[in-house]
């Protein structure tokens, strides 16, 4: 017996091991099958995503080519900004809306409702830059962020505005649990919304309509 066992304790494995890695292996493999078709059928038959599976489905696309794709979008536009900019930009752009959870293309709808793509579009309310933020809401966010405020130079800045803008939405949605209304209130701002809502009056909803229209597009 002393010269058996540890002939055992080294053979091969028992069967019911081997039996279990298998099913593992093509339980993983189902799973993936399984995703790939929720995806299809979701991609193909919801025109407009909820925001919560947005993301998960931009996730699994190859990152350059959707980078590739926000830089087309913005070679399409007059920006004001260098070829070598605008690629830096596509990729912040992708960056800081993944890292928040958002869809790339949901906030190239916002830009282009905001400046129109303008990096030096200033609003008739003073708002500034590609995501139009008031200066008193970017010195704050900046403040947030770790950012250096240097008034206009840190607003003009599209890298930084598009950090700032995106964090900014990212917190409206926090505040308001809606994305709708947050919408609403990066628009009209928030203190006016939440007067709205305190007199349980109807929010506008025109805005966040016109960026699904141009979301829709991209």
């Amino acid at each position: 017996m002393e010269l058996i066992e540890p002939l055992i304790r080294t053979g091969h494995p028992p069967f019911s091991w081997i039996k279990e890695k298998i099913d593992i292996v093509f339980s993983r493999t189902l799973l993936k099958a399984l995703l790939f078709i929720v995806i299809f059928i979701i991609t193909f038959h919801l025109p407009v995503l909820p925001h919560g599976i947005k993301c998960f489905l931009f996730g699994i696309q190859d990152k350059e080519q959707m980078i590739e794709e926000i830089l087309t979008v913005l070679e399409r536009h007059e920006t004001g900004l260098a070829h070598v900019t605008k690629r830096e930009l596509a990729e912040v752009i992708y960056e800081e809306a993944t890292h928040y959870n958002h869809d790339p293309k949901f906030i190239l709808a916002l830009i282009a409702i905001e400046s129109s793509f303008r990096n030096w579009s200033v609003s008739e309310q003073g708002a500034k830059g590609l995501m139009q933020i008031m200066p008193y809401v970017a010195e704050q966010i900046a403040y947030e962020l770790g950012i250096e405020w240097r008034g206009d130079r840190t607003l003009f800045n599209p890298f930084l505005n598009i950090r700032m803008g995106i964090y900014y939405l990212s917190q409206l949605i926090i505040d308001f649990n809606d994305l709708g209304v947050a919408l609403t209130a990066y628009n009209y701002g928030p203190t006016y919304v939440k007067g709205l809502i305190e007199r349980k009056q109807r929010i506008p909803a025109s805005y966040y309509h016109r960026i699904l229209t141009i979301y829709r597009d991209l």
